[in-house]
Order: structure tokens, then C-alpha cells, then sequence
């Protein structure tokens, strides 16, 4: 019998990083994966996204963009599958990666599914149905989650889809309803509407994009509309059926119905854990009344020996926070100095045109908390380097403490601002003010600008408006 320091059940961005950091500090380190390296994220979820919403900008270049840039087809033939051949080769380039990884930090893989017999034990089950039990001192829980959707609304692959068949299907339909205005939602809405697709949009909340600050829900829903995508928030999907020819998907709203139709249907409604099967419910492992694992700062359950990070753990589910898990929930287990995660002030990415980044309190939340605050804005439209890329849709705001000048958060929408996101995130944690922002020399022309330009306006000082 095969016995660890640390057994990861999972090989996604928080189950393979923590398996890294656990070696890295000296520990016997095995992980355990029943699909595929990397998970959902480098094999079939963020990562090869940005590859069709890369083919996707070009695509709606080549569509709309002729105008302004100076060019004109007559015959413009765009091939999808060529999209998805690329992202294709991307994810495999990185999962690859991932495997490698593994073997210059020594750490084993295991490839089947697992079951904890025991506290410290540890079932594995391969494809051809061989069991092996290794044992560890340490284990380390990190399954991630799957789309969630009512039963009577059956996947079937082809008219009813989650983001799984989406991302892989090698075509894509001339019409869909997209049922959900979060990440995958829109960004799947702009990868089709920029090959051409009618894209319907329905979102149950009252707004795009509905954990955003509502100013930037405001200016996707424009944004959106100028692009020729039908959004429907605040309404209510009642069916989702297949047809021969495609779906019939009802929604309501204020008891008013209509009925929509389309080639297919894209459930984007949300995800529940993949605790089940675990084995975690026989040794007694806490959790919440939707299967979620509940854990503590250090990232462990309730029961000592047993952690958990990433998806499953329901805390913030982005790759990047199950990533930070990860390495904080090894240096737990090694006793190590570590921190203490603080999810509210996670960086959050959505990759839809145009995109979305934000951390913190909205403005909204800040009031509601009794705290006084400063708003700085400033928009793409006033900044060359936006105005010379043809994408000056949105803006920067950002929300200050008026006592001490603290950033409580910032909510930006406009091109490229999920890369502009670190410098804010890295500014609060290192307890800056917007006014040590404003006062930092960005370089012109650079979409980084309206950053100093935002923190200027929190203080009424903003130079270019």
C-alpha cells in the first residue's frame, strides 16, 4: 500500500497547485484524477474560451469592422470548426503542461476515481474497474462542480446544451437562447453573435451580469444591444424542450409568457459540487444542504486530516481563488506562514465583449455598510490607446473610503480591463490609497491610464475630463 504525506482527489487549477506548493515544502505528494489534468478550466473551460472569443473578436472584425479599418469582402467565408480546432490545440498545449509539472516536483498521479473508506484512505477505482488503496496523512478534497439545471430540462448534446458540449461541438447554430447572464452565459453570447448567430439572452434576476455593480450591468446591456443580442433579464424560464428542429424554450415575466425558438438552447444557470460518491458523508465531513464542503480559513473540514479547496468548497468559484486555496491549504498542512484569503476582495473576470473585471465592495454595498465613499470614473472614450484600438466602450470606476482614503473595490467595463485589474487588487492588499495610484507614472498611450485618471477623479483632480 502506497502511503503520502498529502493525497489531492482532483487535478483542476486548485487540486494540481496545491499539489505543487505541498511538494515544494518537502512533503510526499500524490494526486488523483479520474478525467483529465488541468480540469475543467485548461481542458474545457476557461482556457480554451479565450481561444474562440480570441477567433470570435476577429471574426466580428472581419463582419462589422470593415468600415472603420478599411476593407471589404464580398465572398467572407468564416470556418467555426477552425475556432474550435484551435482551442483544441491550446488546452492540449497546457493539460500537457500539467503532466509535466507533475513529474519535475515528483509528485505521482493517479489516474481513476476516488473514495475515502476511511479517514486517511483512500479507494481508487480505474477505468478498467482495478481498485488500489493508498493511504495519507494528510487528504486533500478538490472535485470541482457541474453546470446545475432543473431534471425535467434534459441534455441532450445537440438542442439542450451545458458549456461542456458548447465548447467542443465542432459547429455552431445559426439561432440559441442562452438561459443565464453570468460568465459563461456571455461569453458564449459573444462568441456566437460574432460569427453571426441570434443570440436570445435570459437572465432570471433583473439585470446582465447581476453579481456586477449595476452601472456596469447598464452598460453591458447597451453594449449588447448595439450588437444585435436580445436580452431578456428579470424573466423567468418555465421549459426548455427539444423539437425535431431544434427548442422551444418558455419563459414569463410580471405572469406575462412568451415562447422562444432556436437551433439550441445553452443552460448557463449555475453549478453544484461534486461531493457526492466521496465517500465524505461515512466519515462525517460537513456539508451544506447543496453538497458544498464547509471549511475553514485554513481550508479544512470539520474532521482533522480531511481538507478541501477549489469548487466543491462553493466559496468563490474561479480558478484563480481555487488556485490561491490551494497554496494556502498546503502551507496548513506543512505549517508553514501563510494568510488568510479574503474572497470579497477576489479579482473577478468575465471575457465577453466588452469585458468585465472587478473586485471589492460595488458602490451600492459600500453605502449600505454605512461607509462613506468617493467615486472616480473616467471612460475609454477619452483615452488614446482605446480610441486607436476602435474598442472605447465603457470605463474605470473606482470606490474609496472618504476617511482614510482606502479602495474598497473597483468595477470596470471596456477592452482588455481584466488585464488591468492586478494593479488595483495588489494595491489594496498592500493597504494603497487612490491617490498613490494617481500618483504613479503610467505610461501613454496605455488602457492603464484611466486607472490614474479614475483615482485622480476620486480625489476631483482628473486631468484628461
Amino acid at each position: 500500500m502506497d502511503e503520502y504525506d498529502v493525497i489531492v482527489i482532483g487535478g483542476g487549477p486548485a487540486g494540481y497547485v496545491c499539489a505543487i506548493r505541498a511538494s515544494q515544502l518537502g512533503l510526499k505528494t500524490a494526486v488523483i484524477e479520474k478525467q483529465w489534468l488541468g480540469g475543467v478550466c485548461l481542458n474545457v473551460g476557461c482556457i480554451p474560451s479565450k481561444a474562440l472569443l480570441k477567433n470570435a473578436e476577429v471574426a466580428y472584425t472581419l463582419r462589422q469592422g470593415g468600415k472603420e479599418f478599411g476593407f471589404s469582402f464580398e465572398n467572407l467565408v468564416l470556418d467555426y470548426s477552425a475556432a474550435v480546432k484551435r482551442s483544441r490545440q491550446v488546452s492540449g498545449r497546457l493539460t500537457k503542461g500539467v503532466g509535466f509539472l507533475m513529474r519535475k516536483n515528483n509528485i505521482d498521479v493517479l489516474l481513476g476515481s476516488a473514495r475515502l473508506d476511511a479517514p486517511g484512505s483512500v479507494i481508487v477505482t480505474d477505468a478498467e474497474g482495478k481498485t488500489n488503496q493508498v493511504r495519507g496523512k494528510h487528504i486533500v478534497i478538490a472535485t470541482g462542480a457541474t453546470p446545475a439545471y432543473p431534471r425535467a430540462w434534459q441534455v441532450d448534446g445537440k438542442r439542450i446544451l451545458t458549456y461542456l458540449e458548447a465548447i467542443l461541438q465542432e459547429s455552431m447554430p445559426k439561432s440559441a437562447v442562452v438561459i443565464g447572464a453570468g460568465a459563461i452565459g456571455l461569453e458564449f453570447s459573444t462568441i456566437w453573435n460574432a460569427y453571426g448567430a441570434h443570440i436570445t439572452l435570459v437572465e432570471m434576476l433583473p439585470r446582465l451580469a447581476p453579481l456586477e455593480d449595476e452601472e456596469v450591468s447598464a452598460e453591458l446591456s447597451k453594449a449588447f444591444a448595439k450588437k444585435g443580442i436580445q436580452c431578456l433579464p428579470g424573466h423567468r424560464v418555465e421549459s426548455v424542450s427539444a423539437t425535431d428542429t431544434g427548442v422551444t424554450v418558455k419563459v414569463s415575466s410580471n405572469g406575462a409568457e412568451k415562447t422562444l425558438e432556436a437551433e439550441q438552447a445553452l443552460l448557463a444557470m449555475g453549478f453544484k459540487p461534486n461531493s457526492k460518491d466521496l465517500g465524505l458523508e461515512a466519515i462525517g465531513v460537513a456539508m451544506d444542504e447543496r453538497g458544498f464542503i464547509q471549511i475553514d480559513a485554513r481550508m479544512s473540514t470539520n474532521i482533522p486530516g480531511i481538507w478541501s479547496i477549489g469548487d466543491v468548497t462553493g466559496k468563490l468559484m474561479l480558478a484563480h481563488v481555487g488556485s490561491a486555496q490551494g497554496i494556502v491549504c498546503a502551507e496548513n498542512i506543512a505549517g508553514v506562514d501563510t494568510v488568510t484569503l479574503d474572497y470579497e476582495m477576489m479579482p473577478r473576470a468575465t471575457y465577453c465583449q466588452p469585458q468585465i473585471a472587478s473586485f471589492g465592495l460595488t458602490e451600492a454595498q459600500a453605502k449600505e455598510r454605512d461607509r462613506e465613499v468617493k467615486v472616480g470614473r473616467f471612460p475609454f472614450q477619452a483615452n488614446g490607446k482605446a480610441l486607436g484600438l476602435g474598442e472605447y466602450t465603457g470605463w474605470v470606476k473606482i470606490v474609496t473610503d472618504v476617511t482614510y482614503g482606502e479602495i474598497l473595490g473597483a468595477h470596470m467595463i471596456g477592452p482588455e480591463v481584466t488585464e488591468l485589474l492586478p494593479e488595483l487588487t495588489l494595491a489594496h492588499h498592500m493597504e494603497l490609497t487612490a491617490e498613490e495610484i494617481a500618483r504613479n507614472v503610467h505610461a501613454h498611450p496605455t488602457l492603464s491610464e484611466t486607472l490614474m485618471e479614475a483615482a485622480l477623479a476620486a480625489s476631483g483632480q482628473s486631468i484628461q475630463i
